[in-house]
């Protein structure tokens, strides 16, 4: 208790007295390597660096191979976040054609200027000139923990910037702002512990704000674990869902055991402050939270990993006691669902359908949801799908596939989640009916054995079919 008084006195010091949220001018850091590259020097150094607690050597990464691109140009692109297979090449983001006659085809790729960074989460920015990823374990290696990639030529994406919060690490989910720039979750502390932090970015990539700034916020993430991973805005409403994961220092050794989180914050979007905590009990991790398109009360789908279930959270309603925001079980997984340590999902512009990722299941499940009186399985959830390790998942544009990616966390030695993968990306086709067909797939180990294979995270597709009108997802 005493340790958690001092913590609050300290923050309270610095939280702004008025609402508003107005930009912060010393939110962000971005600091070069504390090792510098040295060729024919530095190279056994990061080749023999062990494995340490917590915090490992800020070895420089070993220099990129070299690759030979294409000239191709396709209507649809798939960008992917991976990381190099054995942790000491740079990371990188990689480009391929999505397109029918040329599907799987490698386009390009551009490297980060680090390695080790466990590459997680890729959105776009609105106008699909930007993507910025985020570095799930850069804070061990105290390196910058967001990469900011120029896409103006989609075919030839370039490494442009990266930076660091100075309150926040662990970045996770991300959310363009219509007006350029992002909202990101960083899960934890600058020293991955709770509370971590809401991160916005301006249109230039600079971070602005890290929120909650009020009094009030400050409390609310004091009085139950803030790690947030799931994000989901609603524009017109001016609100924000965020889902909390898990305290990210406790998957690292020495460790006495992972904490899951149970709660989600709902937000005042125009303030970035927090209107209230809504709790889903022994939910064990809620790790991914989506408004339902077009739903007329915005509803939202969130996911309870140690409980394998799909809960609909109701953010203007009002619970016995007068809180705003509501939480009810939807739909229940089944035991396969149960403790598989990630679940994911994207749902269809229609709000017809939501598919979600069973990691350590091996499974992708698929629900009918366009009666939420009448929830309807399209997957049998005793099925041995071509999948090992799903994670990341999207819809795509034309709303005719979901692309997932097959991995999610590996910290080796050093952490307690080594979640089984085959390091796939793939392109399943979803039927008239919402049900899926697999059918295509990108493999990540064969073309990139140079690195140690590879370790794709996350996607972003481009739909430029139509260029008056390209789709950025």
């Amino acid at each position: 208790m005493a340790l958690k008084s001092l913590t609050f006195g300290c923050m309270l010091a610095s939280v702004l007295a008025s609402p508003t949220p107005e930009p912060d001018p010393v939110a962000q850091l971005s600091l070069p390597p504390l090792i510098p590259s040295i060729p024919g020097f530095t190279d056994p150094i990061a080749s023999n660096a062990p494995p340490l607690p917590v915090l490992q050597l800020p070895t420089p990464p070993l220099a990129s191979p070299p690759f030979t691109g294409s000239d191709l140009k396709p209507k649809k692109i798939g960008y992917f976040f991976a990381g190099a297979g054995d942790n000491i090449h740079k990371d990188f983001l990689a480009a391929y054609s999505l397109d029918d006659d040329t599907f799987g085809t490698f386009l390009w790729l551009a490297d980060l200027p680090t390695s080790g960074n466990s590459p997680h989460h890729l959105g776009s920015s609105i106008d699909g000139k930007t993507l910025v990823g985020g570095g799930l374990l850069s804070l061990l290696k105290t390196q910058d923990t967001a990469f900011y990639f120029d896409v103006s030529n989609p075919y030839r994406p370039a490494f442009k910037k990266s930076n660091r919060a100075l309150l926040a690490a662990i970045t996770d989910e991300i959310r363009a702002k219509p007006d350029g720039g992002f909202l990101i979750t960083y899960m934890g502390s600058a020293a991955g512990t709770s509370p971590g932090r809401l991160v916005e970015t301006d249109a230039n990539d600079n971070i602005i704000g890290q929120f909650p700034q009020d009094i009030a916020g400050q409390v609310n993430i004091l009085a139950d674990n803030f790690n947030p991973h799931g994000l989901s805005v609603d524009w017109e409403k001016n609100i924000i869902l965020t889902s909390d994961y898990v305290v990210p220092l406790w998957i690292l050794k020495p460790s006495l055991g992972i904490i899951r989180d149970n709660t989600l914050r709902l937000w005042n979007l125009n303030s970035r402050t927090i209107i209230s905590t809504i709790t889903i009990p022994d939910g064990g991790g809620i790790q991914d939270v989506k408004f339902i398109p077009k739903n007329p009360e915005s509803a939202a789908l969130a996911t309870a990993v140690h409980l394998g279930q799909v809960w609909i959270i109701y953010p203007f309603r009002t619970d016995a006691n007068g809180k705003q925001g509501v939480a009810k079980l939807l739909y229940d997984l089944g035991p396969k669902a149960r403790d598989t340590t990630a679940i994911y999902s994207d749902i269809t512009q229609d709000g017809k359908f939501i598919y979600l990722t069973l990691t350590t299941a091996n499974h992708i499940a698929a629900l009918d949801i366009s009666d939420l009186n009448n929830v309807k399985r399209l997957d049998d959830p005793n099925e041995n799908q071509p999948t090992i390790g799903p994670h990341y998942i999207k819809v795509t544009p034309d709303q005719k596939h979901i692309v997932v990616t097959d991995y999610f966390v590996q910290t080796g030695d050093i952490g307690l989640i080594n979640t089984p993968a085959d390091f796939k990306a793939l392109y399943i086709d979803i039927n008239p009916d919402g049900s899926l067909h697999f059918n295509r797939t990108i493999d990540f180990t064969g073309p990139y054995t140079n690195r140690g294979g590879a370790k794709p995270h996350s996607a972003v597709v481009f739909d430029l079919t139509d260029p008056a009108h390209p789709y950025y997802y």
